[in-house]
């Protein structure tokens, strides 16, 4: 665990880890909930990318994925957007990460409240939630690493 005094006038709540820890961005990644076909599904990449709608409705055999309107996706969870972690969710749902996550030896992700961070190795964050690995990332369209709205944390 490493907790940092999350600031709320952050614009990037991954970029604000990245910061306070003092961490290569690549290896922190966000936890975002989407609806795929009605489903909720949960998908994780790294802060400096965002989702690619498209391939996580492929990957998981669906057609159409939206992002989930926050609200719900702090319900579905029980966390508050920017802390939603991957692990301990209220409504577990079928998990993605982006496999670039593979490449390194741990990783970074929400442990459950802004300012507080999980690190474990790739392999074991997949095993711990049930999660596949898969390529669902994609650059962010706009320098700084938002993509006009927040995207989950």
């Amino acid at each position: 665990m490493h907790s940092y005094a999350h600031d709320p006038a952050a614009q990037s709540y991954g970029m604000e880890a990245v910061a306070a820890l003092g961490i290569d961005a690549s290896i922190v990644f966000k936890t975002l909930l989407t609806e795929i076909d009605g489903d909720a599904v949960c998908a994780l990449v790294p802060v400096t990318t965002t989702v690619s709608l498209k391939a996580l409705a492929q990957v998981h055999g669906g057609k159409r994925a939206t992002m989930m309107e926050p609200a719900k996706a702090q319900r579905l969870t029980g966390y508050v957007v920017g802390g939603i972690s991957p692990v301990g969710q209220r409504t577990p749902c079928p998990t993605y990460v982006d496999s670039s996550a593979l490449s390194h030896d741990r990783v970074y992700v929400s442990a459950g409240r802004r300012g507080l961070e999980l690190s474990l190795s790739p392999v074991d964050l997949i095993d711990l939630i049930g999660a596949r690995a898969a390529p669902i990332a994609t650059p962010n369209p706009t320098p700084g690493g938002t993509s006009g709205r927040k995207q989950g944390g």
